[in-house]
């Protein structure tokens, strides 16, 4: 019996496997890195172990320093979660070694299913339908177009899209240097790219008594940078006879390797009016992301009988029989309307309003809410690591009530601090393609859902609202169906409109309770007459102005408040209701609609009773809008040069891909960073001369900072 359990892994999984421990009696030990030493997840467990540093490589992917955290608190146990070292053979060896239960399957079915070119010549001879797939010296057999995919690893690291001859080469090149980048190996394949198919998955458990459960099959086909944000079973649209094949072939997957624990085999399936196709992509071997839409459906406690498996129990014959539907979204911080770009910062506020469950299902629940987060209010959302903050789950009896349910605790949440992928999955939720199944993994690129343009009324511009960005695809940036993030940093002089994320609906009407709530803070505290209204006069002059950056770029306000009510520019069919420092009601054409706010100091230039620099975070049935107030008379900063490029974030430059003093055409790729588990590309803004650089490979720099100068050609 384990009495004592280390979890390998940080943030939402590790709190996940807590939750269950704590069910079954189980000590918990955490292991952190000092990126992590404030986290939720070492705050509550029984044990905390440090490991020293912030890298990965020096902490979380360390097998030695694991294994030692787990001996040093007396863990007679350790559970992998998912990422960093679950599906590393040498780490489970290690493990079991070192004398401990290892929770997952045996080392030899990890390394059997750890190389996807071994992986795929293993299932075919199984029996399990696969889709070609050749080394890159054999590529030109294959028709095109085609995916460039790493043979270790996964989460869309080390997978590009070639739609052409010409950029297999470098598309070769790219994913080889990523694969080998995150997972020491950069081995890549060749197969043909499967347009338009659903990512479907079985959920299979097996013990070592030769019992093998399937749990129905997940619907994970939408997805960016070829990473899952939307989950859900069952899969919507799947006729009966497809489902039976992929079951059986999941099945003769985890017979042909003897597989003992909860895993996924994973397929890519097409289905027509000539027929359908699936094809086996890999099987992960351990725990999955989306599992808690499975639990949900099946009402099992996965990461329980993943204990019961390791401590040598038997299944029953059968698995239990499913009820309902379950749809699960990831909430990451990353910015869709800007290339996906990941976020990083202080989590202000986070609130999912009508959550029922956290990281567990009631038992016999027919329907609810849980949350599964890596974060609370305050959490700190650093660089080294992904940049999921939550998983949202909603189930009941019938999809179509499932998604308006999650749509609607999504769009009520507060969510403070960073931009957030919420709205685009909001959007998606409640699409009519989805809601009538018409999913698969091109569903982004079809549907473009990263942004939503103002309304044209005259409610929805203020006087001196900067014009809404264009939006750009994944084509247009330069990457192939969003496998890369490519950013373009211009001047902060001359920022290029293409570069700013697009106007957000409701962005002018936010502001606009944003300075009203302001205005009432500042009554409220004045020490005297503080119960007139702001900017108060006899005789009306000049009208109160207040100034934000927003989404779509600089939102200027300008407004009265008269014996007669508001009179704000731009805004003639407003009303102003009531505000408060924390409340606004305005009526909009005869609606009331309320604002709330939240305003949190933005440094040691803010002081208490001015907003200037202030984050100002505006709720309401438009959705959710981040601003920070501008000062009216600014401080005089320095210039930037004209054709600067910036970094986006904080990371580590991996590559220089041009000489100082080169001649580069526009969006010619300058240098790339590595942040959060992912490479970003800058890129030249216009054709010039790059006539500085001050970057170098493996050079830590942090956000804002000057990488490279181009000066335009005349």
């Amino acid at each position: 019996m384990i009495s004592r359990l280390l979890v390998a892994n940080r943030a939402e999984i590790a709190r996940r496997v807590f939750r269950t421990c704590r069910d079954l009696g189980i000590e918990t030990v955490a292991v952190y890195s000092d990126a992590d030493a404030g986290s939720p997840h070492a705050a509550e467990a029984d044990h905390a172990v440090r490991l020293p540093g912030a890298r990965p490589a020096d902490t979380y992917l360390d097998i030695a320093a694991v294994v030692d955290a787990a001996l040093r608190a007396g863990a007679d146990a350790v559970h992998p979660g998912y990422g960093f070292l679950s599906e590393n053979a040498a780490f489970a060896r290690a493990v079991l070694s070192a004398g401990l239960t290892w929770v997952g399957p045996s080392p030899d079915a990890i390394a059997r299913m750890g190389s996807k070119i071994e992986a795929k010549a293993l299932m075919a001879e199984a029996g399990v339908p696969v889709l070609a797939s050749v080394s890159p010296e054999s590529a030109d057999g294959l028709p095109y177009p085609l995916l460039v995919k790493a043979s270790a690893g996964g989460g869309g690291r080390g997978m590009r899209v070639v739609r052409d001859p010409a950029g297999l080469a470098s598309a070769l090149e790219a994913a080889g240097g990523e694969a080998l980048a995150a997972f020491g190996d950069g081995t890549v394949f060749v197969e043909p790219l499967l347009e338009h198919a659903r990512h479907v998955e079985v959920q299979v458990l097996a013990d070592a008594h030769g019992t093998v459960w399937t749990l129905g099959e997940r619907e994970c086909s939408i997805q960016r940078r070829h990473q899952k944000v939307v989950e859900e079973t069952p899969s919507p649209g799947l006729s009966p006879a497809v489902r039976e094949e992929l079951r059986e072939a999941a099945v003769r997957a985890a017979k042909a390797i003897g597989y003992a624990g909860a895993g996924t085999v994973e397929f890519l399936v097409r289905e027509d009016a000539h027929g359908h196709t699936v094809a086996f992509l890999e099987m992960n071997t351990r725990l999955q992301v989306e599992h808690p839409v499975t639990e949900c459906v099946y009402g099992v406690d996965l990461v329980r009988l993943q204990l019961e498996v390791a401590e040598g129990a038997r299944l029953a014959a059968e698995p239990p029989e499913p009820s309902g539907h379950a749809i699960e979204v990831r909430l990451y911080a990353e910015d869709p309307a800007d290339g996906w770009r990941p976020q990083a910062g202080t989590l202000r506020l986070f609130e999912v309003p009508g959550v029922d469950a956290r990281f567990g299902t009631p038992a016999g629940a027919a329907y609810g809410l849980r949350l599964d987060s890596g974060v609370e209010t305050g959490s700190r959302v650093g660089t080294h690591y992904d940049p999921m903050l939550a998983k949202v789950i909603a189930w009941g009896p019938e999809r179509a009530a499932v998604a308006r349910r999650l749509a609607s605790a999504l769009a009520r949440a507060r969510v403070h601090g960073l931009t957030t992928n919420r709205d685009l999955l909001v959007r998606v939720l409640r699409h009519e393609a989805f809601l009538a199944g018409d999913t698969h993994t091109g569903f982004l690129d079809v549907h473009d859902l990263t942004s939503v343009p103002a309304p044209a009324s005259g409610t929805a511009s203020a006087s001196g609202t900067a014009s809404a960005p264009v939006a750009r695809s994944a084509s247009e940036t330069g990457s192939e169906s969003g496998s890369e993030a490519a950013f373009e940093t211009g001047s902060e002089a001359e920022p290029r409109a293409e570069s700013r994320a697009p106007a957000v609906a409701g962005v002018p009407l936010s502001a606009l309770a944003a300075a009203l709530a302001l205005a009432a803070g500042r009554r409220a505290a004045a020490p005297v007459l503080g119960g007139l209204p702001s900017g108060w006069r006899n005789v009306p002059s000049q009208p109160q102005r207040a100034a934000f950056e927003g989404p779509g770029g600089r939102v200027e306000i300008a407004y009265r408040l008269t014996r007669d009510g508001l009179r704000a520019e731009g805004f003639d069919d407003v009303r102003l209701v009531s505000a408060t420092p924390a409340l606004v009601v305005l009526d909009v054409a005869g609606v009331a609609r309320p604002f709330t706010v939240a305003r949190y100091p933005g440094g040691a230039r803010a002081r208490a009773h001015d907003a200037a620099h202030d984050d100002v975070c505006v709720d309401s049935p438009l959705g959710s809008v981040r601003l920070t107030a501008l000062p009216r008379l600014p401080e005089p900063v320095a210039r930037l040069a004209p054709g600067s490029l910036l970094a986006p974030m904080p990371g580590t430059v991996l590559r220089v891909e041009v000489a100082s003093g080169a001649l580069v055409a526009a969006g010619q790729p300058i240098l790339t960073l590595e942040a959060m588990k992912m490479e970003h590309e800058i890129r030249a803004p216009s054709a010039g001369v790059l006539s500085a650089l001050n970057a170098t490979p493996g050079l830590q720099v942090e956000a804002g900072a000057v990488l490279a100068v181009i000066e335009e050609a005349q």
